[in-house]
């Protein structure tokens, strides 16, 4: 299995947002929150469970992403993920 370091999920998850969701590289942020200041909705966050579920080959629920409202809380979700 790959191994992913903080910096390279931190990296991943700013190229999706940067070219998936065109969000300008400079706004991304490790405590830019998604939905104020980047300015996502629901639907957003599905897509960026389902790319992040690409990236990691692992099946990604909802409840994973309950509690989510930043970046960093997105790169903290996908290293717990990739742990179990």
């Amino acid at each position: 299995m790959a191994e992913y370091t903080r910096d390279e999920i931190y990296n991943v998850l700013k190229d999706i947002l940067v070219n998936d969701f065109e969000i300008k590289a400079d706004r991304v942020t490790g405590d830019a929150n998604l939905f104020d200041d980047l300015e996502f909705d629901s639907i957003d966050a599905v897509d960026l469970a389902v790319r992040l579920q690409e990236y990691t080959n692992k099946k990604i629920s909802p409840d994973n992403f309950k509690e989510i409202r930043t970046v960093n809380d997105v790169v903290d979700a996908v290293e717990k993920i990739i742990e179990e």
